[in-house]
């Protein structure tokens, strides 16, 4: 069943154990750090930005979630070569990512063939809750869609756990 989509930050605020994402896409929305990453400009970490407080909200976020030890988990499923766009979230993943606690893998799309996976990136809480985002197809956000359904659940914690076994931890996965 679909329900109504709850703030995000709540969504994490709540997560007791668990919360996974799952990213598909190999670009995504313009954002003003990829285009000072593009431009050759230092970018530093996401509480440093001189930018709407989107990035330091997150960086809090992440840091209290991690902080309550609640376990997070980030695959990016990616085609090859890779594109500018995961070239630049590869370059920032050690300092935007894991830096705040989280775990990050990345599968090559070539190796994820024999996978059944979601049609949309995801957010799993808990495995419990999911939180599906849609994108256009030049990577502009278009919405989202909040479930609780137990068979959407099992389907995308299983995806999950898949992807997540066969994917190379970042440390290890080069551009």
């Amino acid at each position: 069943m679909t329900q109504s989509v709850p703030d995000f930050s709540t969504l994490l605020s709540g997560a007791e154990r668990s919360a996974v994402h799952l990213e598909m896409r190999d670009s995504y929305m313009d954002d003003p750090v990829f285009a000072d990453w593009r431009a050759g400009l230092p970018v530093g970490r996401p509480e440093e930005y001189e930018l709407p407080g989107e990035y330091r909200a997150w960086a809090e976020i992440v840091k209290e979630t991690t902080g309550r030890g609640v376990v997070m988990r980030r695959a990016r499923i990616v085609s090859e070569p890779v594109t500018a766009y995961i070239r630049w979230e590869h370059a920032i993943t050690e300092r935007h990512n894991i830096a705040l606690g989280e775990q990050v893998r990345w599968l090559p799309r070539s190796k994820a063939s024999d996978l059944a996976l979601p049609g949309n990136d995801l957010w799993l809480i808990d495995d419990r809750l999911v939180l599906f985002h849609w994108f256009t197809g030049d990577g502009e956000w278009a919405g989202h869609e909040f479930t609780e359904g137990p068979a959407t659940v099992k389907m995308v914690a299983t995806a999950f756990e898949a992807v997540w076994d066969r994917a190379t931890p970042h440390a290890q996965y080069a551009v």
